[in-house]
């Protein structure tokens, strides 16, 4: 060891008159006489190490850096400052080693990284062997798909229920994601539920044949309970005076509009999004009720056309209908080609012969 510490001698030389090759050799050999020693080592040599390693961590290309990142990330008691250095660091081949695996990095740090840094680095960071309540939080509130989907797999981290409940929205139109929240034992019961609610048939197949035992009789108990419900809500009559009169009056004050009408449907109010479709169309509510509680949605697609619906608002109305089944993307994308397709005249005359059709199921 004492013959290994004239290396350390050579570094403000390299520093000072050295060029770029001579300062990476002098960063692997200090790096490989660090690692060699690293277990022994108390924390005063370390210090001594993480001084010498920072002051050439600031002039060594991106290569060596990230050799360094790979190099240091697993080691337990390695230079605290360079670990610090190189998981700040904006590019993520030299971050993203330290940032996924190195126990030097504190909760502050990590919550630094998390709130500052680019996605890469949050992509990194998801993949900890353990994330911390707060951590998670932060990495939920700005990470992308991508960070969720890692999150949702990552069995070490720990999740708030605030956190978990923005994952279960956001795996109401993400398949994948919406599985891999199914299969967390850790999910809690009641947005189980909700996730099972909101999801395609095909999403509900996945977790129930992938899921492990414990959980796949929570996700049949959740299915039953959520079919009786289905059934509740299609037999359910609905008296729509009340909705009628409001939007009857806010039409007649110049207020009702399709922005409205999104309100309606975003807040679920069933009887007033109906009673206001139904005032478009010139259809009554009834009719439309019907249409919105089939699951085949071309008698919806030509009220609403009829309507003059713009297409953002008639993919929310899709995706809210039901409480209990969820659109899947490739529905929504049918949808949506139809609903392009058809034209104003067809709908309006689509509607017309529609309208005919219900007054005579009303005369017989």
């Amino acid at each position: 060891m004492n013959n290994s510490w004239s290396l350390i001698a050579e570094l403000e030389s390299a520093v000072s008159n050295g060029n770029s090759e001579k300062r990476v050799d002098i960063l692997r050999r200090v790096t490989s006489l660090f690692l060699d020693d690293a277990d022994r080592l108390n924390d005063e040599q370390v210090s001594v190490f993480d001084d010498v390693l920072v002051h050439l961590v600031g002039r060594i290309e991106a290569r060596a850096l990230a050799q360094l990142s790979n190099s240091l990330a697993p080691v337990q008691n390695a230079p605290i400052e360079t670990v610090r250095t190189l998981a700040f660091d904006d590019r993520i081949a030299i971050a993203g080693p330290v940032i996924t695996q190195s126990p030097r990095l504190t909760e502050a740090d990590l919550l630094e990284i998390a709130s500052t840094k680019s996605d890469d680095h949050l992509l990194a960071m998801s993949g900890r062997a353990r994330l911390s309540v707060a951590i998670t939080d932060a990495l939920v509130d700005r990470g992308s798909a991508r960070v969720m989907h890692r999150l949702a797999e990552n069995v070490g981290a720990q999740f708030s229920n605030s956190a978990f409940t923005m994952l279960v929205t956001k795996g109401e139109r993400d398949s994948q994601l919406a599985v891999k929240l199914g299969f967390r034992l850790d999910l809690p019961i009641q947005l189980l539920r909700q996730l099972l609610q909101r999801a395609t048939e095909l999403v509900r197949t996945k977790l129930l044949s992938g899921a492990p035992p414990e959980r796949r009789t929570q996700i049949e108990d959740a299915l039953v309970g959520i079919a009786a419900e289905i059934s509740r809500e299609v037999t359910k009559t609905y008296n729509f005076s009340s909705a009628e009169d409001l939007v009857k009056r806010l039409n007649r004050d110049g207020k009702l509009n399709e922005q409205i009408l999104l309100g309606f449907v975003s807040e679920r109010r069933h009887e007033e999004t109906i009673a206001t479709l139904a005032l478009f169309c010139g259809a009554a509510p009834s009719m439309i009720n019907r249409v919105m509680k089939n699951q085949n949605f071309d008698g919806l697609l030509v009220a609403c056309k009829a309507a003059k619906l713009s297409w953002s608002t008639v993919s929310t109305i899709l995706r809210t209908r039901f409480a209990h089944y969820s659109i899947s993307e490739n529905e929504l994308d049918e949808a949506r080609r139809a609903y392009i397709a058809l034209s104003q005249t067809s709908a309006q005359r689509t509607m017309r012969f529609m309208l005919i059709q219900e007054h005579g199921k009303e005369a017989s």
